[in-house]
């Protein structure tokens, strides 16, 4: 019987998500002996051919090249996963997003002519279509596992839709905003994370986006009750999943 073929995929990133499935050690040795990674440039220069049974995306879609190479990866995956806040959500570069990139990129480059790109930073999900997504920045290795591990075994993986919150309570970690008056986006922020931030009574900043359905309205007051200005309010729904946060306040 052929083993089933894992691809892994970089657009616009740090790279973070891949090395956290390098990270697995010894649980990637022993999938490393159940699938056939045809292409993983972050650990192996080898590139097999399609088609691929699972293929693994990193990154947000910056470029026109990156617009062709993802509609080429779809084509050729049975089943796509994108993974990280890069890939489902535009990522920190998606701050650009709704700016004049002609005035960055002659502010940034020597030469901006040679620069050549999109005006918007999106999630694979705006090209094609994705079948799975892992939010956080970096996804989470637990979650990681379970996702291969469930679609080699031909079941739907089990990922959470509870808030930071539940962790936080599930955990018995003090609530920072009850205990503290800390900032903190835990209450519509998806779990994934094991409530890591206030565990060392930090408030949550978002990595892991938007829950799905958070009430982000009856949040910022909160948030400046807790001394945050309206601007410091925007900074902080505007870091790892700008896009996706701008959304939910929009639709509040």
């Amino acid at each position: 019987m052929t083993a089933p073929t894992l691809a892994v995929w970089k657009f616009a990133s740090c790279d973070g998500c891949q090395l956290t499935l390098l990270d697995c050690e010894d649980e990637l040795l022993t999938l490393t002996s159940r699938v056939q990674i045809a292409t993983f440039l972050e650990a192996s220069s080898t590139v097999a051919p399609g088609p691929y049974d699972v293929s693994l995306v990193e990154g947000s879609i910056t470029t026109a090249t990156d617009e062709r190479r993802i509609a080429e990866i779809r084509d050729q995956s049975r089943i796509l996963v994108a993974i990280g806040a890069c890939a489902t959500a535009g990522g920190i570069q998606a701050l650009r997003n709704g700016a004049d990139i002609d005035e960055f990129t002659s502010v940034v480059y020597a030469r901006p002519e040679y620069i050549d790109t999109l005006a918007t930073s999106t999630p694979a999900s705006a090209h094609v279509k994705v079948d799975y997504q892992l939010q956080g920045c970096p996804i989470d290795r637990g979650q990681l596992l379970e996702t291969l591990a469930a679609l080699l075994i031909g079941r739907t993986p089990k990922l959470p839709a509870k808030t930071v919150c539940t962790e936080c309570k599930a955990r018995g970690v003090t609530c920072v905003v009850v205990a503290d008056g800390t900032p903190c986006l835990g209450p519509i922020t998806h779990a994934g994370c094991g409530a890591l931030c206030p565990r060392f009574s930090r408030g949550c900043y978002g990595c892991f986006g938007p829950a799905a359905t958070p009430n982000t309205a009856a949040l910022i007051p909160l948030l400046r009750r807790d001394g945050l200005s309206e601007r410091g309010v925007e900074q902080m729904l505007t870091t790892f999943n700008a896009p996706r946060f701008a959304e939910e306040r929009n639709d509040t």
